[in-house]
């Protein structure tokens, strides 16, 4: 199991969504997967990204809330970025 660490952003973007229990639901499963080490199901559409963000990761809990994170196997930490839609984060 990885240990969880949320950059501020994140947790200000996460707080956001609080209050809509049936996304949240979703959210959490998808960072407790992650946080087990497990790999995501094809329909969050989980892959590398470049640029500004190139060495971190983006999934699509729905399509247009993406969870932009990083996984480091050696510290077996699980680094949750940012949370949004698409045009909050590109």
């Amino acid at each position: 199991m990885y240990k969880i660490k949320f950059s501020s952003t994140f947790k200000a973007e996460y707080k956001k969504y609080l209050k809509n229990t049936h996304l949240m639901q979703e959210i959490d499963q998808v960072l407790f997967t992650l946080a087990k080490g497990e790999l995501l199901s094809e329909k969050y559409r989980d892959h590398a990204l470049l640029g500004r963000y190139k060495g971190l990761r983006e999934c699509h809990i729905k399509p247009d809330l993406l969870l932009i994170y990083k996984i480091d196997k050696g510290e077996l930490l699980l680094l949750l970025v940012r949370l949004g839609s698409h045009s909050q984060l590109f």
